[in-house]
């Protein structure tokens, strides 16, 4: 897998990316990514979420290539990618609950909720 060796047109954008929703203290401090995934959605993240959606046409064949991974027709082939989809999985996946017993309610015993058999 290569690193973030890319062309200088391919995901160009005029401002960093921001999870303000998800990521409200940021996502380098989050501790999902590591720091090139981080770095790497934060600079291009704009470009990935315009082209991810079809809002932005691809320019470049890198920019082509991640449309197809996104779609789930190409292998991720760069850190940018594997970021992107990292981050997709995460926002997209419910969070996991846990409760210490196990159940939504915690069930009382018998005895001790019947009226009727107090002495």
């Amino acid at each position: 897998m290569a690193n973030l060796a890319i062309s200088a047109e391919s995901f160009k954008v005029n401002r960093n990316f921001y999870d303000d929703r998800n990521y409200p203290r940021g996502i380098k401090r989050s501790g999902d990514f590591n720091l090139a995934e981080a770095e790497a959605l934060e600079k291009y993240g704009v470009a990935l979420m315009a082209l991810s959606l079809g809002s932005r046409l691809p320019v470049t064949e890198e920019e082509q290539h991640f449309v197809e991974v996104c779609r789930g027709k190409a292998v991720v082939s760069n850190t940018i990618e594997k970021a992107w989809l990292k981050y997709q999985n995460i926002i997209l996946t419910p969070k996991q609950f846990h409760t210490l017993f196990g159940r939504t309610k915690v069930e009382t015993d018998e005895l001790e909720s019947d009226p009727d058999d107090l002495d």
